[in-house]
């Protein structure tokens, strides 16, 4: 702009000596990019690079002459110690449009690193996953094998002079044996659905939970529908319901009410699961699905993922925290039925 400014006191003094050079012209001619304002000792006004719809409105040329003093120091075009104009110039769209790459840069670079963050993130957790699902079905293998003997067992001791309940309750426990293999075989692979009802399976889970609790735990059990049919892998809803009702009476400390609710409500059947324990925070309400979290000292955090993994991504449900508080916590189960 100082170059500019000497071309146009070049052009000034041309009036008078009526010599102008080329370069002098090419200077001039060159800048079509940078607006400006040029004001002589009179106060009148020539403007370059400004909108010709705006050359006369004297409000708007203030504006601007205010605008580009802020934006730029001013140039003073003086020959032999007199002034004769005052250079007023601003930023040309291309400077205005740099200030802002820095910042489109800067988001670049932010959501190139959130896609890496992303990506190992999300490396890190199928690798977990998978060595879970190996480790569980690992587990249902070596189960397997002393399974198959203590069968073997049951059917010698029937045929001894032995009292019959006995060997009735070793086969009830080798029956749930062979439902725990079966859910550790089915984690890591997607289970097969079918059609269930969930009232009888759900009473199923509470009848064996109440079987096998301590007397000092009071159950109850209510369905406002007598019948609800959903697409379900009973073995694994089971194993949901039977690891919600164990962190209840864990909460509980072995002593108190556990309430199991069934209802529909539109297309959902809604499960909740109540307990009279401690509760849970409510800034803790979603980070307990995640895994390792727990609040038990030997506690691997692992019970409530895996839920979440049976009812949302198996049988794509919800699972949530519908209410906790010092009296107790409700977690509820929507399954969407048939």
């Amino acid at each position: 702009m100082e170059i500019w400014a000497t071309a146009q006191l070049e052009l000034i003094q041309s009036s008078v000596d009526q010599e102008l050079g080329n370069l002098t012209l090419k200077v001039l001619g060159n800048n079509t990019s940078t607006p400006m304002i040029l004001v002589n000792e009179e106060g009148s006004y020539k403007t370059h690079n400004i909108p010709e719809d705006k050359i006369t409105d004297s409000v708007y040329i203030h504006k601007k002459i205010v605008q580009f003093k802020n934006e730029n120091e001013p140039i003073q075009i003086i020959q032999e110690d007199e002034l004769l104009e005052t250079l007023y110039y601003g930023n040309s769209e291309v400077l205005n449009k740099l200030k802002y790459y820095p910042l489109a840069l800067l988001l670049i670079i932010f959501l190139f690193g959130a896609v890496i963050f992303f990506f190992f993130r999300t490396n890190k957790a199928s690798e977990q996953n998978k060595l879970w699902a190996g480790m569980a079905k690992e587990t249902a293998h070596q189960i397997g094998t002393p399974l198959t003997s203590l069968l073997g067992w049951n059917e010698l001791l029937k045929s001894e002079d032995i009292n019959p309940e006995v060997t009735q309750e070793i086969a009830k426990d080798i029956d749930r044996l062979e439902t725990i293999t079966e859910r550790f075989s089915k984690i890591g692979s997607i289970p097969e659905l079918r059609e269930h009802d969930i009232v009888d399976e759900t009473k199923k889970a509470y009848d064996y939970l109440k079987q096998r609790s301590s007397k000092l735990v009071h159950f109850s059990f209510s369905s406002n529908v007598d019948q609800a049919m959903v697409l379900m892998n009973p073995p694994l809803y089971n194993w949901s319901i039977e690891n919600l009702v164990k962190n209840g009476i864990d909460a509980m400390k072995g002593k108190g009410n556990i309430a199991i609710q069934i209802e529909k409500k539109g297309q959902n059947i809604n499960i909740l699961i109540s307990d009279t324990g401690h509760g849970i925070p409510k800034s803790d309400f979603q980070n307990i699905f995640d895994p390792g979290v727990t609040s038990k000292q030997r506690g691997w955090g692992l019970g409530l993922s895996l839920v979440k993994r049976i009812v949302e991504e198996y049988h794509k449900g919800k699972i949530k925290v519908f209410s906790s508080s010092k009296e107790g916590t409700i977690m509820q189960i929507s399954i969407r039925a048939l």
